[in-house]
C-alpha cells in the first residue's frame, strides 16, 4: 500500500488572509493551492488526503445534485457534521447554490437513540430544511428525524450516486446568509444563528490577523464541526486563510486523547491547535502516570495553543505545562480567547506569546454581593481573554445599560461587522440581544487596559437570600477534594421543602462503600458551606451522568432539568 503524502504547509500561491467578498470566493482561491484537509484514524494514521482543489470539484458536483433535488437559494440544508470529506464538500456545495448549510451534531453517548432523534427533530423543526443529509452509519436515526419533520432525508453516499447535470449557479452577495449555526447546548428552544458571508469573512480575517497566522502555519484539530470553534475556527478559517490541517475525529480524541499530541508531535510543521480547557485537562491527567514524555512527544513548534469555549482554568493550564514542558511545550504558547456563535466566533484573542495572565479578584466583587467582614476574603483567579479583534468594539455595561469603567464588572456587549444577522425566524429573541448594532453576549466580565476578563454567564448566577454566587466557584471548590476530575460537579439553585432556595450540588461519585459515600457527602457540604456560608443539597450520582453539550461543556441547565424531573437518579444515602 502506497504511503499517503499530506498536503504541504507552504506552496507557491500567495497567501491571502481571508480578504474575500464571499466564502465562495475563498473556496475558489484555496482550490488554486496545493494545501488541504488531511484525515487521520484513531491511531493518528493518515487515511485520506483531501486537497482544497478536490474539495471544490466535489462541492460543485454536489451543488448540481442539490439543484436537481429542488434546492434553491435561501433553502436550508441540514448536514450531520461528521469530520470527513463528505461534510466538507457538502457545506461548500450549499453555499455555491445559495442555500444555507445547517451543521447538526452526531449522536453522543449521553441519552441514547431516542434522545438523539428528539434533539435532531427539534433542530430540524427550527431550521425547516429542504433536506437532511447524513452519513450512512446513522441512517436509521437520521431518517426517523427527517420523516418526523417532513423533509427529505438521504445519506450522502446515496446522494453522490445521483446525476449531476451542470446548471448556472447563483452568484453570492456579501450580505447573503452563508450558514445557520446552532449553539451546542440548544435542545428544547434552539436558536439558529444566521451568519452572512461578510460577517464570516470579517471574523476569519480578524482572528487570523490577531493570531498572526502566516504562510507556513499548520493546524491539528479534533474539535467537532457542529460547534462554532470547530466549524469556523478549525474548518472555514483554514480554507479562507489557505492553511493545511490534520484532523482526528472528536470521538477518537475522546477514546485516545494523547493521539492529539502524538499527531502534533509527528507532523513537525504543526504550529496551531485549539481546545477547550477539558481537552488540556484530560491529556495532563492521562500522562501523569507515565514517564519519558520527551521520548514520545515533541511540542516545541506548537506556537499557538488556543483555549476557549468554556471558562479557562489557570490551574488546569499549569498542570498541562508541568506535564509537557519536558516535551518542549512553552507556557507562552497558550492563547486564551473569548467568543460566541452570535459573533460568528471570536470577539477577543490574546496576542501571541503573552500566554495566560490572571488577576486575583475578591469573590464578593465578582458576585456584586456586599463584603461579609465576619469571614476571611476569598479570591478567584480570572483569566485575561485578550484584546478585541480589529473593528470589534467591546463594552461592559451595568444597570440601565450604562458603560462601566476598567475593573468594574458588568454585562459584556460587543459590536462589529462579524456580529450575527439574526436568530433565524425569531425576531423577538433577536431584538432581545441585538440593540442598535450591539450584541448582548449574556456573559459577565470586565475590561482592564484594553483586555477582556470573563467572570461567568449571567443566567448561571445562583441568587439566594439576595446574595449572588457563581456556580463555578462552588464547583471548583469541590473539585479540590481528592478523586474528582474537571466536570464532575454541577451547581445550581433549587427550592427546598420549606420553600426556600438553596444551592444544589450534583457530584459524580466513584465510591461504592455506603459509609464512604456518606463521609464524602458531608465533606462536600462542609466545603460548600465554607464557600457560600449556607447549607446545600448534595446529591451523589453515577459517573458520566451529568450532561454535556455537543462541544463538551457541562450543561448546568440540562443537569437541573434532568434532576428535577427524576431522570438523574442520585444514590440513596442514609440521613
Amino acid at each position: 500500500m502506497t504511503e499517503l503524502t499530506p498536503t504541504p504547509n507552504d506552496c507557491a500561491l500567495p497567501r491571502i488572509r481571508a480578504d474575500f467578498a464571499t466564502f465562495n470566493d475563498a473556496v475558489d482561491y484555496a482550490a488554486k493551492s496545493e494545501k488541504g484537509l488531511n484525515f487521520h484514524d484513531m491511531r493518528g494514521t493518515l487515511h485520506r488526503v483531501y486537497r482544497y482543489s478536490e474539495m471544490r470539484d466535489d462541492a460543485m458536483a454536489m451543488a448540481y445534485r442539490l439543484v436537481a433535488a429542488g434546492v434553491t437559494k435561501s433553502d436550508r440544508v441540514a448536514l450531520i457534521a461528521e469530520t470527513g470529506p463528505e461534510f466538507a464538500a457538502l457545506f461548500c456545495a450549499c453555499t455555491f447554490v445559495g442555500a444555507w448549510p445547517v451543521p447538526l451534531p452526531l449522536p453522543t453517548t449521553f441519552g441514547g437513540k431516542d434522545s438523539y432523534i428528539d434533539q435532531l427533530s427539534v433542530q430540524l423543526q427550527s431550521s425547516d430544511p429542504k433536506m437532511l443529509i447524513y452519513p450512512p452509519e446513522i441512517a436509521e436515526m437520521a431518517a426517523a428525524a427527517a420523516e418526523r419533520q417532513g423533509c427529505e432525508g438521504i445519506d450522502w453516499d446515496e446522494l453522490a450516486q445521483r446525476p449531476a447535470p451542470v446548471v448556472d449557479l447563483p452568484k453570492a452577495d456579501p450580505e447573503d446568509i452563508c450558514y445557520l449555526q446552532y449553539s451546542s447546548g440548544s435542545t428544547r428552544f434552539p436558536q439558529g444563528v444566521a451568519v452572512t458571508h461578510r460577517a464570516l469573512l470579517h471574523n476569519l480575517y480578524g482572528h487570523a490577523a490577531s493570531m498572526e497566522i502566516g504562510s507556513n502555519d499548520r493546524v491539528v484539530s479534533w474539535l467537532p464541526w457542529y460547534h462554532d470553534m470547530g466549524l469556523v475556527g478549525c474548518f472555514l478559517s483554514l480554507i479562507a486563510n489557505q492553511v493545511s490541517v490534520d484532523y482526528l475525529k472528536t470521538e477518537h480524541f475522546a477514546r485516545r486523547p494523547l493521539a492529539w499530541l502524538d499527531l502534533i508531535s509527528r507532523n513537525k510543521g504543526t504550529t496551531l491547535s485549539y481546545s477547550p480547557t477539558f481537552g488540556y485537562d484530560i491529556c495532563a491527567r492521562r500522562i501523569s502516570s507515565q514517564s519519558h514524555v520527551a521520548d514520545r512527544f515533541d511540542l516545541s513548534r506548537w506556537r499557538l495553543a488556543g483555549n476557549g469555549a468554556d471558562m479557562i482554568r489557570p490551574d488546569v493550564m499549569q498542570n498541562f505545562v508541568n506535564a509537557f514542558s519536558d516535551a518542549g511545550f512553552k507556557a507562552s504558547a497558550f492563547t486564551p480567547s473569548y467568543g460566541l456563535a452570535e459573533a460568528t466566533l471570536a470577539v477577543t484573542v490574546m496576542p501571541p506569546g503573552e500566554g495566560i495572565r490572571v488577576e486575583l479578584v475578591e469573590e464578593e466583587r465578582l458576585s456584586g454581593s456586599p463584603r461579609d467582614l465576619s469571614r476571611p476574603a476569598r479570591y478567584r483567579a480570572i483569566v485575561n481573554c485578550g484584546k478585541p479583534l480589529p473593528d470589534m468594539d467591546v463594552e461592559i455595561r451595568g444597570e440601565n445599560d450604562k458603560p462601566r469603567k476598567d475593573h468594574q464588572i458588568g454585562k459584556v456587549w460587543c459590536r462589529g461587522p462579524s456580529v450575527m444577522h439574526s436568530y433565524f425566524r425569531n425576531p423577538e429573541a433577536t431584538a432581545e440581544c441585538l440593540v442598535d448594532g450591539w450584541l448582548d453576549t449574556g456573559d459577565m466580565g470586565y475590561m482592564a487596559n484594553g483586555y477582556l476578563f470573563i467572570v461567568g454567564r449571567a443566567k448561571d448566577m445562583i441568587i439566594i437570600n439576595g446574595k449572588n454566587h457563581w456556580p463555578q466557584d462552588i464547583e471548583w471548590a469541590v473539585e479540590q477534594l481528592p478523586g474528582f476530575n474537571h466536570g464532575d460537579i454541577a451547581a445550581f439553585a433549587v427550592e427546598t421543602e420549606n420553600g426556600e432556595e438553596a444551592p444544589a450540588v450534583l457530584v459524580h461519585c466513584r465510591v461504592s462503600d455506603p459509609d464512604e459515600r456518606i463521609k464524602l457527602r458531608n465533606e462536600i457540604r462542609d466545603k460548600v458551606r465554607a464557600i457560600t456560608g449556607m447549607n446545600c443539597v448534595v446529591e451523589l450520582v453515577p459517573p458520566r451522568t451529568l450532561p454535556r453539550t455537543s462541544s463538551g461543556k457541562l450543561s448546568r441547565a440540562k443537569a437541573k432539568k434532568l434532576y428535577l424531573s427524576g431522570e438523574i437518579a442520585p444514590f440513596e444515602l442514609a440521613a
